[in-house]
């Protein structure tokens, strides 16, 4: 800006650099999507711990699949996690809530007597759907000193004998929320407006008639009337149901988060032969796509080494009948076999149990440890916290599978259970993707995630060559961080990586068009999936 000068002296100002520093995006922060104890249905919860998860969901649960994979993710070095709890949405089997009502009957005027029906009553709901309320406790009482409460009563402008404390419980060893010197009179501590505001537990019901309803006698506990339902297990409808992407519910409830890197859906039930319906991952695949995200995929239940590409009988294959294909299968990887864990909602029972939780928690790890361009799999990217596979493979078994995309765990002597593939579902052979590996297409999605969040400065500027070569040397600075960390091929950043943005990418057609073009291109680094070694023996010469 041009300094305007008044009067004779020195004028100082501040020129722009023009550097924007681009901050890479997050790469592993996980969104689950399923039943849970209890929670807040169709709203993306954002948790950091498992302790978390606990708190806000209930912890493991017999009827959640996604309560173990979030237990694995974090087991297995994962950081952050997005959380969806649906419930079912049938006419007649559809998740409830836990009600109880506050009943007391009115004083009547001398002379008078009680009429049928005279009754008030006031109606507490949980906040959330499920069988985790029904051992709610309500108890009120007016035991407040007196002064206190005439001088909170006018504060408020109510009557001190309108005043009264209330006291929320869960079971025996559950929480307890106090609610002190609040009123069923308009205020500022009017009790649902209160409740509403402080409370983890309870909401008011809203009343349907306009008089205030008196309270029950104090201290005499109120149990639930109502009993919570947790419905039944979830159909492809509560994913990903036809009006579901407008109104963000169901899968779609992540519209809502800023970001998610990897996205697990684990089967609906723990029963036997249950296997998340192909349809919800063709959704979940497509969206993954969207938000570039990638889609860990878990094998179907009845999924063995003979029919995993190999369909009988005029069935298709395993694989096949995922219909997970087409240039959005990029975003999706699977991974096989099953996992064996303990079950602690059955005394410890070993049980069967799929690994898109562990899975993403070594990817998280592998993030933190060695880099998004970095394979997850390998000696380093061991599973914790389990007791075997389902099946066991052989080379000859893996050899079978790999090459049409699915990726293998495998346990060796004295390492472990590993992860032993890094292949999308666009990696058999015979498609030739370039986007074969999974870390080749994470390291990409990464970049246009860092690039498309780091360039937003570069809307209504004006269109010409200054701002060209801020865009060059913003972005530029940004991949020569990535090929000094060894994200690139190449010895040389100009092997490695190019930023290009002028008048040959951008025409005087576009500059017309309000449009700027940026091409940006690099050399990914593949993984070593095949290490040949070539043994000779040396004859001795002939002195």
């Amino acid at each position: 800006m041009a300094v305007q000068t008044s009067y004779p002296g020195v004028y100082v100002t501040e020129l722009p650099s023009g550097v924007r520093t681009i901050t890479g995006a997050a790469t592993s922060v996980t969104a689950f999507v399923g039943r849970t104890l209890r929670g807040p249905v169709n709203r993306a919860t954002i948790i950091n711990s498992l302790a978390d998860y606990e708190r806000v969901f209930g912890g493991l649960w017999k009827h959640s699949t996604v309560s173990f994979a979030v237990r694995d993710f974090f087991a297995n070095g994962g950081g952050q996690a997005v959380v969806v709890r649906l419930v079912s949405t049938g006419d007649t089997d559809k998740a409830k809530p836990a009600q109880l009502t506050l009943r007391a009957t009115p004083p009547t005027r001398e002379g008078t007597t009680e009429t049928p029906g005279s009754q008030q009553f006031l109606v507490l709901r949980a906040v959330d759907e499920g069988e985790w309320a029904n051992n709610l406790t309500v108890t009120v009482d007016h035991s407040t000193s007196r002064n206190i409460t005439k001088d909170v009563a006018a504060q408020l402008n109510v009557k001190p004998e309108d005043l009264f404390n209330l006291v929320v419980t869960l079971g025996d060893k559950g929480p307890q929320e106090v609610f002190r010197n609040i009123t069923l009179v308009e205020s500022s501590r009017r009790m649902d407006e209160v409740l509403r505001a402080e409370s983890q537990l309870v909401r008011v019901v809203p009343p349907s008639a306009t008089t205030v309803p008196s309270l029950p006698p104090d201290n005499s506990p109120v149990m639930v009337d109502q009993p919570g339902t947790d419905g039944v297990a979830l159909r492809s409808g509560d994913y990903i149901g036809t009006e579901k992407a407008s109104l963000h519910e169901g899968l779609y409830a992540l519209d809502h988060v800023d970001l998610f890197n990897l996205l697990c859906i684990p089967p609906p039930s723990l029963e036997e032969n249950t296997s998340t319906d192909p349809l919800v991952y063709q959704a979940a695949q497509t969206y993954c796509a969207e938000r570039r995200a990638v889609l860990i995929v878990d094998p179907p239940r009845d999924m063995n080494v003979d029919n995993a590409v190999i369909g009988s009988r005029g069935k298709k294959s395993s694989l096949d009948s995922l219909n997970l294909t087409g240039e959005a299968a990029r975003n999706s990887v699977l991974y096989f076999p099953r996992l064996m864990q303990p079950d602690p909602t059955n005394q410890g029972r070993i049980g069967e149990f799929v690994g898109c939780g562990a899975i993403a928690g070594v990817i998280a790890r592998t993030d933190a440890t060695r880099g998004v361009w970095k394979a997850p799999a390998g000696v380093d990217a061991t599973l914790t916290g389990i007791s075997g596979l389902a099946v066991n493979l052989t080379d000859a078994e893996n050899g079978m599978l790999n090459p049409h995309g699915i990726n293998c765990l495998r346990t060796f002597p004295g390492t472990g259970t590993v992860l032993w593939g890094a292949r999308t579902l666009r990696g058999s052979d015979h498609l030739g993707d370039e986007y074969k590996y999974l870390p080749v297409r994470r390291l990409a999605l990464h970049i246009e995630e860092s690039l498309f969040r780091g360039t937003q400065w570069v809307v209504f500027e004006p269109n010409d060559e200054p701002l060209w070569a801020q865009i060059r040397l913003n972005l530029g600075a940004f991949m020569h961080n990535l090929f000094r960390q060894g994200a690139f091929q190449g010895t040389t950043a100009r092997d490695a990586y190019f930023v290009k943005c002028d008048r040959d990418t951008t025409t005087p057609n576009d500059v017309n068009a309000g449009r700027v073009n940026i091409l940006v291109g690099f050399a990914p680094v593949r993984p070593a999936e095949f290490v040949v070694l070539q043994i000779q023996q040396i004859a001795q010469a002939q002195a």
